[in-house]
This record gives C-alpha cells, structure tokens and sequence, in this order.
C-alpha cells in the first residue's frame, strides 16, 4: 500500500470474512506494510476488542500469506519460541503473536535477538542463515507481528532492543 511493494502470496485461504475498512484500519494496513517494507514486524496497540489481531489477519489475507495467531501467556520461554520462528523463517508465513506483553521480560529480551537475527538475514538478502545453533533455509516473505493490551496488571514493557524490531501502529 502507499509505496510499499510485496510479492501476491497465492495461499489459499477459503472463502472467508473481511474486515470493514475504517480510517483506522486503512492508517494501520499503510503502518504495518511500511514495517513489511524495511523488514520489520508490527505492533498495533490500543484497548482490548478494538480489532488489533484481526485487522493483521485480514491485511494476510489481502497479501494471501497464512497468519498464525498464536496466544502469549507467561509461561513461554526463548526455546519455544526460537521453535515458532524457526518455522516462520523456512515458510514464510506470518504470525500474530496476541497479548505479547505478558510473556516475561527475560524472555522478551532473548525474543528481540531471534528476531534481530531474522531481520538481518532478509536484509543480507541470504537463501540461508545460522538460527540457534542450526542452519535454516530462509524464506523473505516471513514476518511476526504482536498485538498489546496495555494497562492491565501483570503486562510489561517491551525492551528497546524489541522496539528496535517492531514499527509501532495505530
């Protein structure tokens, strides 16, 4: 959208439900393929029900590319989700990781140098990087989103190095 340029994804995704378009949701399609275009991930923020996860979902489907949404709790640590991001990285789809200021700081830390690590491997442009240890084959059209419902008790702030990998939308 806007000047943003990204490759049609051709998953079949069924016949399903679109989102009503609002000026809300046309500002936050133009934030988050602005954050697809410098290889970053997007964090729409706002109140609870106010369609964070589904405006992600459905900007997926315009771009025919699987979404996985996946629900964060506290009891997450860095080994599964270096796991979740392997995946990502070798099939290029795109998760929506839902309430992810509840996952604990620590991890939260651990968390932003897996992405750091995705991100400059499509920045170098390279078919294959080095992940935790193991080498993956890498697919660009990848990308991680998270959606934030902040103010509740027992939410966190994310790190500056997290920030660093996601452009912040409306």
């Amino acid at each position: 959208m806007s000047n943003s340029y990204y490759v049609y994804g051709y998953e079949y995704l069924g016949a399903s439900m679109r989102l009503v378009i609002t000026p809300l949701t046309d500002k936050c399609y133009l934030c988050l393929m602005g954050a697809l275009q410098l290889d970053l991930g997007g964090a729409p923020a706002g109140p609870a029900g106010t369609g964070k996860t589904e405006t992600t979902k459905d900007l997926s489907k315009a771009l025919a590319k699987q979404c996985v949404v996946f629900n964060c709790s506290e009891s997450l640590d860095y080994r599964m989700m270096g796991k979740f991001f392997s995946g990502l990285s070798s099939t290029g789809a795109w998760c929506c990781f839902d309430e992810f200021n509840r996952i604990d700081i620590e991890v939260l830390s651990v968390i932003a140098q897996q992405l750091l690590t995705i991100r400059n491997a499509k920045a170098q442009k390279l078919p294959k990087f080095m992940f935790e240890g193991r080498e993956l084959k890498l697919n660009p059209s990848c990308a991680a989103f998270i959606t934030m419902n902040p103010g509740y008790a027992g939410r966190t702030e994310l790190p500056d190095n997290l920030r660093l990998c996601l452009d912040p939308s409306p």
